[in-house]
């Protein structure tokens, strides 16, 4: 398979030639590294968050939207799907990139397939996984556009010129903040089964689905909403080559927080993101189709706690 930095960058090209359709704003550092708002202080929509998402899975999944209801309110879902779930799914899409400096102050979280450049986290060891290309990309999801210090950090660490960083960027209260998140149901399924210690080369197919939720530019609603999408209405189909014994462990069900809203939660971690359990972040209902075997279907939504944490008034 041809680098996955390659076939993102390929997606990359389209945003900037399409920027001012897409209501992208490209600009390019002293360094010569390339800063793309998303959502931070434009006002991109939903055709850039599902560009954006694809470029966030290296070109390796298709993403769409539908139409579909909240406790019987009209409401917009987003679709992903891929055959290349582990690689598309673990090694791009994850976020896992974590991007805190103090001077100058600087908080985000990244995510794309300037990871494999770097491949230090568990799943590129255990999917004998590296890519090697001389661009990359990280889609930031920060309050702050990244200056040179950011740029450079990524590039120092992904082994490229700093010319050769492309660096999407969305607040995660935004339009595309909402669309990035709600792509992301497949991704949690993937990896919480990686973390239980399935093979996930196995997973031959994924489909993931949650409600787009409602923007709010404060960010804490934002984190809020986006996780309650995912963990109350996120819906993911798998097709598997070989049966296990904790699929049942996969669902947001499975978790005593359950039914406690993200507010909640993050409350009790004082907003800290990373003294939030791992756990916590899966989808709500999952369906596993185990190749000449069984299909399990696991675990439920809660509309009605949805439509609380979207505010949805009757």
């Amino acid at each position: 398979m041809d680098s996955i930095n390659r076939m993102a960058i390929e997606l990359v090209d389209e945003a900037i030639d399409f920027a001012e359709e897409l209501r992208v704003v490209p600009h390019e550092l002293e360094s010569g590294a390339t800063v793309l708002d998303f959502g931070v202080d434009s006002q991109a929509g939903v055709e850039a968050g599902m560009l954006l998402a694809e470029i966030q899975t290296a070109g390796l999944s298709t993403v769409q939207t539908r139409m579909d209801d909240v406790a019987g309110a009209t409401t917009p879902y987003v679709e992903l799907q891929t055959d290349h779930p582990a690689l598309s799914l673990l090694c791009s899409q994850k976020a896992g990139w974590e991007l805190t400096f103090d001077d100058p102050p600087f908080d985000g979280l990244g995510s794309g397939p300037a990871r494999a450049l770097v491949a230090e986290e568990d799943e590129f060891h255990a999917l004998d996984y590296f890519d090697e290309f001389d661009l990359t990309v990280l889609s930031v999801e920060s309050i702050d556009l990244p200056g040179d210090r950011i740029a450079e950090h990524v590039a120092e660490t992904a082994g490229v010129e700093p010319s050769g960083v492309f660096l999407p960027t969305y607040a995660t209260g935004s339009t595309v903040g909402s669309v990035t998140g709600a792509a992301r149901a497949a991704e949690l399924a993937i990896f919480r089964l990686f973390e239980l210690g399935y093979d996930v080369r196995n997973v031959q197919s994924a489909f993931g689905s949650a409600p787009l939720a409602p923007v709010s530019y404060d960010e804490s609603v934002a984190m809020a909403r986006t996780n309650d999408a995912l963990a109350y209405g996120g819906e993911v189909h798998l097709t598997v080559a070989e049966n296990f014994d904790e699929f049942d462990r996969v669902p947001s069900s499975a978790r005593e927080e359950y039914g406690t809203p993200f507010e909640e939660i993050f409350a009790a971690a004082d907003w800290d993101f990373y003294d939030v359990p791992e756990t916590v972040f899966a989808p709500a209902k999952v369906t596993v189709d185990v190749v000449d075997g069984p299909t399990y279907v696991l675990g439920e939504t809660d509309e009605e706690l949805l439509a609380e944490s979207f505010d949805y008034r009757t």
